[in-house]
């Protein structure tokens, strides 16, 4: 019954997982989501962010940020970062998940999404047919409130916890020096 609500992998970060990996794996794009999965929301690019996208597509991955925000805010993020993107998004639809396919020319086998909430990035990316990763919202230090929204995320999770078969579905593809 949940099980569209689960994502392929759990991890803690962007900074966690093993691009290597996933290129090895046959992996050729990552769509990504912004807000609280890359930096805290509404926060603009850090180094560390725009380091990473370089190395991701130096690897030969292509980007695309999907994004419920609006172009102003979306442009802003990517001052420093050459990627595609779409705006405006409507995440879970599934439309703009399947025109972020379109957009960087490969195949839904081949792409990857990476996002912070389930009920949002996580359900559009499986409803799409696309491999989703799920990392942990991004919370300023001393942040102890979280909404309505998350608390029945946190109940899927723990269920999902439990079923481990719809855990790990890429395989190890967590950084050695995170484990």
């Amino acid at each position: 019954m949940f099980k569209v609500f689960y994502p392929y992998e759990y991890v803690d970060s962007v900074f966690c997982i093993d691009y290597n990996k996933l290129y090895e794996k046959g992996y050729r794009g990552i769509i990504f989501d912004i807000d609280n999965t890359l930096v805290h929301h509404g926060d603009d690019s850090t180094e560390q962010i725009d380091e990473l996208f370089k190395t991701i597509q130096n690897i030969g991955f292509k980007t695309l940020l999907l994004s419920n925000n609006n172009e102003e805010r979306v442009k802003r993020f990517l001052k420093n970062i050459d990627s595609l993107y779409i705006c405006d998004a409507g995440k879970p639809k599934v439309t703009n998940y399947l025109k972020a396919v379109e957009m960087m020319n490969i195949s839904k086998k081949q792409t990857l999404f990476i996002g912070d909430q389930v009920f949002t990035d996580i359900f559009g990316a499986n409803k799409s047919g696309i491999a989703s990763i799920l990392v942990k919202f991004i919370r300023v230090n001393g942040e102890t409130k979280i909404g309505k929204r998350r608390q029945l995320e946190n109940l899927i999770l723990k269920i999902y916890r439990k079923n481990k078969k719809f855990q790990n579905r890429l395989g190890n593809i967590v950084k050695e020096e995170e484990k």
